[in-house]
């Protein structure tokens, strides 16, 4: 007969416990325990020792040849009853998870009804060998990723339903802007459900809220979801715009410091300043003999004039001058015809005199009135 056995489990990573097939062993029975498990030793219906990784001598009651003496009484069954569970505490990645049914809560940033479903991914790990197993798996041989989840599925739904809408309340997290948050999203549900799980001596990891299911093609969120957008559109589009006249502002100022330089350059080339070009402009008009009043109105005499340069000044010069001959010099008898008309082109001269400011009052009714009297 077998005097002891060896008891070990190199089993899947997606088993959370196992228990070992062999009961009831003998008296210095060899357990091996992994780096990334735990075992606990039951004896009698009670869990006695947990052990980590190494190697153990199982001390029991089950002593071979006696042991066998003593079963006759019970049938060939020992009345010192022993199993061992193993406890895979690696981190276990990848377990899907998805809400039943739509999320039913009132949209923080628009406050209309909305409903949605989530669902993604989360790790778990035996934290609580002892807690898991009694709470748990009891007297069942397995437990695996799909019974874990099959056993937290209630609770888990009812859960995160509330946490989802209570997060997005909480943090006003907008229904539109949600994908852009579902790392904020996923640790804030995940904090409020790691309490949950360690009451059954789990480690929730990681919890990852990978997608949203809206409500798309809903008249009312499809309205919401226009407004929303169309907001940052009108923003984007007003920037734009402002852009584009600041640019055109911009060019058109350079256009004029351009022209100015090229105008400043031509003066510069021909031999005259500004104000010299203005006063050509000024002669010019006076010399199409335009209205006198319009060197008023523009703020010119013939006082500033004298300034504009020599070509300017000497034809002003020429003109004063001829205004002054004509009104002093003997006038030479002309023809009756011509007496009119040649009496109003001095008078008009004398008139634009007057305005210039070169003549007072005074002087212009006394020159008028000598060309008065030659006439008569």
């Amino acid at each position: 007969m077998k005097i002891a056995d060896i008891i070990k489990y190199e089993g899947d990573n997606s088993t959370f416990i196992w228990k070992h097939p062999c009961e009831d062993f003998n008296y210095l029975t060899q357990l091996i325990v992994h780096e990334s498990q735990e075992a606990i030793f039951f004896m009698n219906g009670q869990a006695l020792d947990m052990f980590g990784a190494g190697r153990y001598t199982l001390e029991t009651q089950n002593i071979p040849l006696i042991g066998k003496v003593l079963n006759k009484a019970t049938d060939d069954k020992t009345p010192f009853h022993c199993e061992v569970y193993f406890i895979n505490k690696t981190e276990q990645m990848n377990i899907k998870w998805g809400t039943d049914s739509r999320v039913q809560y009132i949209e923080p940033t628009y406050g209309f009804p909305l409903s949605i479903g989530a669902s993604g991914e989360m790790s778990l790990r035996a934290e609580d060998s002892r807690k898991l197993l009694l709470k748990l798996v009891g007297t069942e041989s397995y437990l695996g990723q799909q019974q874990l989840t099959n056993y937290f599925r209630s609770f888990l739904m009812t859960r995160v339903k509330t946490y989802i809408a209570q997060v997005m309340k909480t943090n006003s997290i907008n229904i539109f802007e949600i994908d852009e948050n579902l790392t904020m999203f996923s640790n804030a549900i995940k904090n409020l459900l790691v309490g949950d799980f360690a009451d059954y001596g789990v480690a929730l990891e990681q919890f990852f809220v990978t997608t949203i299911v809206k409500p798309d093609g809903d008249i009312q969120y499809e309205k919401f979801k226009e407004l929303h957008f169309r907001q940052y559109a009108d923003i984007a589009e007003a920037k734009l715009r402002q852009q584009t006249e600041i640019i055109n502002a911009e060019t058109e100022a350079q256009k004029t410091v351009i022209d100015s330089r090229a105008q400043a350059t031509k003066r510069a080339q021909e031999g005259y300043t500004y104000q010299q070009e203005r006063g050509f402009d000024v002669a010019e008009k006076v010399a199409q003999n335009e209205a006198v009043g319009e060197f008023t109105n523009m703020g010119v005499g013939f006082g500033t004039m004298a300034g504009v340069g020599g070509a300017v000044g000497g034809m002003v010069g020429g003109m004063m001058n001829d205004a002054m001959n004509s009104a002093t010099a003997p006038v030479t008898p002309a023809a009756p015809v011509d007496d009119m008309a040649a009496f109003k082109a001095k008078v008009d001269k004398l008139t634009m005199m007057k305005e210039a400011g070169m003549l007072s009052e005074e002087e212009f009714n006394s020159m008028k009135a000598k060309l008065l009297s030659e006439i008569l």
